[in-house]
C-alpha cells in the first residue's frame, strides 16, 4: 500500500507500515525535531507535485470553495496523491478536513492521522446575511456590499 502523509502524520507520531511519500513543502512545515526525526525513521520519499496534478486539485478545490482552507502545501500533497491514484492504490493520510473534502471529490482514499475522519462531503457557497442572497464566489456582496460568509451548499434534490 502506498500511503501520501501529509505533515499531521509526522507531529503525532503514527507508525504506518508501507510505502510513504510527501512533498518537499512537508517537511519544511516541520518545526521540531521530533516530528523530523520521526519522518526520517519512517524512511518516507520525498517527491515533487507534478504542475498538471496542481493545476486539477486547484480546478476542483475551486469548485468545492475548499480553496480558501487549502495552503500550497495541501495543494501539494493532493496533487501528489492524485498523481499516484491514477496508477496505483493509494492512501492520502491528513487530519485537515478541507484536504479530505477535496481528496473525496477527486476520489482519492482518505484517513485520518489522529483524528476522526471526515463524515459528509461537503460543497460550499457564499452567503450574504445581509440580503440574504447566495453567491458562488466573492468577498463582498455585489448587492448591498456585506461582507459575505462561506456556508455550506445545501442540497437541491
Amino acid at each position: 500500500m502506498i500511503y501520501i502523509a501529509d505533515s499531521s502524520l509526522f507531529i503525532i507520531g503514527k507508525r504506518i507500515e508501507g510505502n510513504i511519500i510527501t512533498v518537499p513543502s512537508v517537511g519544511e512545515e516541520l518545526r521540531d525535531e521530533t516530528s523530523r526525526t520521526t519522518m526520517e525513521l519512517m524512511n518516507v520519499r520525498i517527491e515533487p507535485p507534478l504542475k498538471s496534478f496542481i493545476r486539477e486539485v486547484t480546478l476542483k478545490a475551486g469548485l468545492t470553495k475548499d480553496s480558501e482552507e487549502l495552503s500550497k502545501t495541501d495543494i501539494d500533497i493532493l496533487a501528489k496523491a492524485l498523481e499516484y491514484s491514477r496508477k496505483e492504490d493509494v492512501v492520502l493520510i491528513s487530519d485537515d478536513y478541507a484536504v479530505q473534502n477535496t481528496a473525496i471529490h477527486l476520489g482519492i482514499k482518505v484517513m485520518p492521522a489522529g483524528q476522526k475522519k471526515i463524515r459528509d462531503v461537503l460543497l460550499w457557497e457564499k452567503f450574504c446575511f445581509g440580503c440574504k442572497r447566495r453567491f458562488p464566489q466573492g468577498d463582498e456582496c455585489p448587492v448591498c456590499g456585506t461582507a459575505l460568509k462561506k456556508i455550506r451548499k445545501k442540497n437541491r434534490n
